[in-house]
């Protein structure tokens, strides 16, 4: 087994584009690792323990890079060992209060570290938050919900400021069912004085993931009905060793890149039961669903039907796994439609797929399914795909991490060779994007451009 490695080992080297060549089906296995959006929570969570905390299954991705700078920034310890595959997250013994402001945008990780901070310093400041242009993802309800706990915010130009001698539970309602404020409350109210009652919560897998590793530390966490989750403080948590759940983001972009190019990808590493929603959705629109304890393949021997399909919280059809859809849909024999509910701007990849021959038309309204949040607004979040469309070769810039592997998988079902640009969004977010599509047989060459 590698030793300990202590530099950022995980943040795989970015060139500038891909050159994909389509060149048949893909066939073969992938195994997935752990989530990005759960292992960055995990390595916070680990900040609050009274000892060292072990993270296993860890996916290579820039995420938990930028990730393990920042933990080292205010003070923490972290180690990487099994070419990156566990982390060792060793929280401060003279903890810092400030996240510097080189961190400004780069994710949404800093926002978390209020709370934590908060326990550990009494005082903390955290730039900006970062991530993908999806749409608007406001600190509002963070900031509400820090100070219904009793810290004093202050939200400036650069980031926000907080400080508190002791925080204190509370009743706290979001507005939306926010993963990330939910994520926030758990981090903050797992060690306040008192009892938290959070309604509204987010119910995702990767939230309950990270409220069973606070458990292992030693806090008291209860899901109840109705989307409440009661916290009651604990004076301490204690290090604790996990390992992630397979990403069902990956899980069903494999899924949908076997089933586009007409072949069969076996996902092996992430739980049936977090892709419940997804694969009936493939059922529907023709594709045969292969289940076993290890894992899962999905083929369409007869071709793909359309679907008419609303994103959602979860147990809905979640909104990162729209972008795969999306291409499916252009290979689907008929109408389909796309009803994006959680993020307003989330079509934002759409131009490069439209550039490569793909037949769709977005729309400012609520199309196949009811009213969302978005119906009274400017917001374009519907679209009306006709399959089956042929596709061209492009060259295409990717926005974003999940619409860069629909335009990865785009590319593979093309008449002729693509140029995809800004592929570091896929390495920030996807476990060695390049290894694991070549090994499905996919002709792709890391090139400059």
């Amino acid at each position: 087994m590698p030793g300990p490695r202590r530099d950022v080992a995980l943040l795989v080297p970015v060139t500038e584009a891909w050159r994909i060549a389509p060149n048949g089906p893909l066939q073969g296995e992938v195994r997935v690792r752990g989530s990005k959006n759960a292992v960055t929570k995990h390595m916070v969570a680990a900040l609050l323990g009274s000892g060292p905390s072990v993270i296993h299954n860890v996916p290579d991705v820039g995420d938990v890079a930028i990730t393990t700078d920042i933990l080292r920034a205010v003070g923490a310890e972290v180690i990487l060992e099994d070419d990156g595959a566990t982390v060792t997250v060793v929280p401060p013994s003279e903890p810092l209060s400030r996240v510097p402001l080189s961190f400004s945008g780069l994710n949404r990780i800093p926002v978390l570290l209020l709370g934590p901070l908060l326990h550990l310093t009494g005082e903390a400041f955290v730039p900006l938050v970062g991530g993908d242009r999806i749409g608007s993802r406001p600190v509002d309800f963070h900031v509400e919900a820090l100070r219904a706990l009793g810290a004093d915010v202050e939200v400036r130009p650069d980031g926000i400021a907080a400080r508190a001698s002791r925080l204190r539970g509370t009743r706290i309602v979001l507005p939306y069912p926010s993963v990330g404020a939910t994520e926030s409350v758990l981090l903050t109210a797992a060690v306040a004085e008192g009892r938290t009652v959070l309604r509204n919560a987010a119910t995702e897998p990767e939230v309950v993931e990270l409220a069973l590793f606070l458990q292992r530390m030693g806090a008291r966490i209860e899901f109840s009905p109705d989307r409440r989750i009661v916290i009651e403080g604990v004076p301490q948590l204690r290090g604790a060793t996990t390992r992630l759940q397979g990403d069902r983001n990956e899980a069903f972009s494999y899924l949908a890149a076997g089933l586009l190019t007409g072949g069969q990808v076996r996902v092996v590493g992430c739980p049936q039961e977090r892709l419940v929603t997804a694969l009936t959705t493939l059922q529907r629109m023709g594709a045969v669903i292969d289940i076993d304890d290890e894992g899962m393949s999905a083929s369409a021997p007869d071709g793909l039907r359309p679907a008419a399909v609303s994103t959602d919280t979860h147990p809905g059809f979640m909104t990162d796994w729209q972008t795969p859809l999306m291409v499916l849909f252009t290979q689907a024999d008929g109408m389909s439609v796309l009803h994006e509910t959680v993020y307003e701007d989330r079509l934002v990849y759409v131009p490069s797929l439209q550039a490569m021959g793909c037949e769709i038309e977005l729309f400012r309204t609520c199309l196949g399914g009811p009213a969302c949040r978005f119906h009274d607004s400017d917001a374009v979040h519907s679209a009306v795909v006709r399959g089956v469309s042929k596709l061209h070769g492009a060259q295409v810039e990717i926005p974003d991490v999940r619409a860069g592997f629909s335009s990865v998988i785009a590319a593979a079902v093309a008449d002729s060779e693509s140029t995809l640009t800004g592929v570091h969004h896929l390495v920030r977010g996807y476990h060695r994007p390049a290894e694991q599509l070549r090994s499905l047989g996919l002709e792709l060459a890391e090139v400059e451009v």
